[in-house]
């Protein structure tokens, strides 16, 4: 009997502390989902074998996206936070990314954790008023999109923001080499087949690092 009482009480203990976040197991945000978005510089193709995210509650969601990213206008230039995006549904904000990504360009495979800032996530559910040209009306916005870019070098940015309220940079930081390469090592060292156009760029520039 007390072992069920004490159960009770630290289901019951549990649950004051995940009860802020949660309704019914669905997290409380403003809207359904929130988004990532993945980007690169031109011609420096890449290809994203996961993103994992551990939320505000300790929940860890595997590949939660993947594959292929948006692209910049420019070699030298990131996408501002724009980017190729997929909706993140039944999943609270974002305490942890893991990133993992091959580099094509270099026949490097990069992973990465980055640490989601606190202020990011009061970010993301502040209500912003105001008239967005795109739709041509009055709109109540919320920076609902975390962007990840990724360069040559396994230089990252992140970015939070959202199409009409713009972005803002929320880090850049360094990934390191995976030494087992492409997909753990189940491949044998095999990278994807890059875009031709990307690799006559590249064979014919180079790849211009310092840049990001």
């Amino acid at each position: 009997m007390k072992y069920i009482v004490l159960l009770l009480g630290l289901t019951l203990s549990l649950g004051a502390c995940h009860g802020g976040h949660v309704n019914n197991g669905r997290p409380m945000l403003p809207y359904k989902s929130w988004y990532v978005g993945l980007s690169a510089p031109r011609y420096m193709e890449v290809w994203v074998e996961s993103v994992d995210v551990i939320d505000r509650r300790g929940e860890l969601y595997f590949n939660v996206f993947g594959g292929v990213a948006g692209y910049a206008s420019r070699q030298e230039d990131w996408s501002n936070g724009a980017g190729k995006t997929m909706p993140v549904s039944n999943v609270d904000l974002p305490e942890q990314v893991i990133l993992r990504w091959q580099s094509l360009v270099e026949s490097k495979t990069y992973r990465v954790n980055i640490d989601i800032p606190k202020w990011v996530r009061d970010e993301m559910v502040k209500p912003t008023h105001m008239y967005c040209v795109p739709a041509q009306r009055d709109m109540t916005l919320y920076a609902d999109t975390l962007t990840l870019g990724m360069a040559p070098g396994g230089i990252v940015k992140v970015w939070v923001g959202a199409g009409c309220l713009g972005y803002k940079e929320v880090g850049r930081f360094q990934a390191e080499v995976d030494p087992h390469g492409p997909y753990g090592g189940k491949t044998n060292g095999r990278y994807r087949p890059m875009d031709p156009r990307n690799k006559d760029y590249v064979d014919q520039y180079g790849i211009p690092y310092g840049s990001w």
